[in-house]
């Protein structure tokens, strides 16, 4: 399956930056390492650094939620993870920034593998693979570029939202033989969902802090006019009193008119 990016007839690719860049090089690496270990004893390596839930109950290893994300269970898995991670992610990143994008992926990630520790606590076999994190850049790409039209192999277009749903069942379909029960990789799959809750309430955030500057300015104008137009009302005042003296002197000035002048002259020392 091709994806280009479609404009006005035109197709380009994504770009490659540097956290999507950074992250296929870790985990082509790491399939590498596997691939060697295979020969001496890398089941041990999975049962260390894949997540097996028991173990990370029971022995505390919690540097799991992390590394199993760079394991995979075999070409195919970590291609169609991969693929997506450089089809989708690109544009993210680029979108949101490196660090931005780092972010999203591990909480992704992360809150992924946590669910599946809690789904299947008692497991001893090892969850492995990328999954959590990819489904969850699949949902963000999804509501952040909906009706986005991408190609399929250059021929059929089809919108972002449909391809995300289309390509978050083939990733599932590809790593059904790398988790350790049905539970736990549904559980996998709430990478989607914290994608989803994260995405939302990043947003109204920003809503609420967009209000909130708006009403504040909002203060600010009013603010200013109120002042201003008390500055208007008692410089007339002032006006009419400093007529008032000029015809009748200081002494015909009552106690109110020596109030309103003492206001005005701390009103325009502030100045």
């Amino acid at each position: 399956m091709g994806y280009r990016e479609y404009y006005g007839g035109w197709s380009f690719a994504p770009r490659w930056n540097r956290a999507v860049k950074t992250l296929l090089i870790a985990n082509g690496l790491v399939f590498l390492l596997q691939w060697v270990l295979q020969w001496v004893d890398g089941r041990q390596f999975i049962m260390l650094f894949g997540l097996v839930p028991q173990k990370f109950w029971q022995e505390f290893y919690l540097w799991q939620v992390v590394t199993y994300m760079f394991l995979h269970g075999g070409i195919w898995h970590i291609f169609f993870n991969m693929y997506a991670l450089y089809l989708f992610g690109s544009e993210l990143e680029a979108s949101w920034g490196e660090r931005e994008f780092f972010k999203y992926y591990f909480i992704c990630g992360i809150g992924a593998g946590l669910l599946t520790a809690i789904s299947s606590s008692g497991s001893s076999i090892p969850t492995i693979g990328a999954s959590g994190a990819i489904y969850g850049i699949l949902v963000a790409y999804g509501m952040l570029f909906p009706n986005r039209i991408l190609m399929i192999n250059f021929l059929f277009p089809i919108k972002a939202k449909y391809l995300v749903i289309l390509y978050g069942i083939i990733a599932l379909v590809s790593s059904f033989g790398y988790t350790s029960d049905g539970i736990a990789h549904f559980a996998h799959l709430g990478g989607m969902g914290i994608g989803f809750l994260y995405l939302k309430g990043e947003w109204r955030i920003q809503a609420w802090i967009a209000r909130l500057k708006s009403k504040r300015s909002n203060f600010t104008v009013r603010s200013s006019i109120e002042v201003s137009r008390k500055k208007e009302e008692i410089q007339s005042k002032v006006n009419r009193i400093l007529q008032k003296i000029s015809l009748e002197g200081m002494e015909s000035l009552t106690e109110e008119e020596h109030k309103i002048l003492d206001e005005a002259s701390r009103i325009y020392k502030d100045q």
